[in-house]
């Protein structure tokens, strides 16, 4: 970093999945986004599980719609109490047919399409076994390949 320059912070991602893991690393989320007066991007990356059910039919799009939303209204509670703006996508984390998709690539994705200058992810092991690849996986991958700081809670 150059010395000459102030760090600063304009917009934090937080990659999310529904754990409680996601939810303590939204709250890191808001509080850098506080301290810098930045807003916050939530994205709540589906699993494996999840997609792969959806496109069997085996899932219903509608209920995973409802808790990913549920979920979502949480994030925006814990923004709205620290007064930080939020903004959130969902997106697949796995496909069938982009070998090349994986949860790692989506959040850096994201990262770049909204000009992320702060990443904050989970970094312990996931206790809800539908979750745990996923944001493992983006927890590792994110930590090797972000051009952002990265805070891994």
């Amino acid at each position: 970093m150059d010395d000459s320059r102030a760090f600063t912070v304009d917009t934090v991602l937080a990659p999310v999945d529904g754990s409680a893991e996601s939810v303590t690393a939204v709250e890191y989320a808001v509080a850098v986004a506080d301290r810098y007066d930045a807003s916050v991007h939530a994205l709540f990356v589906l699993g494996r599980g999840v997609v792969r059910g959806m496109d069997a039919g085996t899932v219903e799009e509608a209920a995973v719609a409802e808790d990913t939303q549920e979920f979502l209204e949480d994030v925006a509670r814990i923004a709205e109490g620290a007064d930080v703006s939020l903004a959130t996508s969902v997106d697949d984390g796995f496909s069938k047919t982009r070998k090349t998709l994986h949860p790692g690539n989506v959040v850096l994705d994201t990262a770049d399409d909204i000009d992320a200058d702060f990443i904050v992810l989970p970094r312990e092991p996931v206790t809800d076994a539908a979750s745990a690849e996923v944001l493992e996986k983006a927890a590792e991958y994110v930590l090797s390949y972000a051009s952002q700081p990265v805070l891994s809670v």
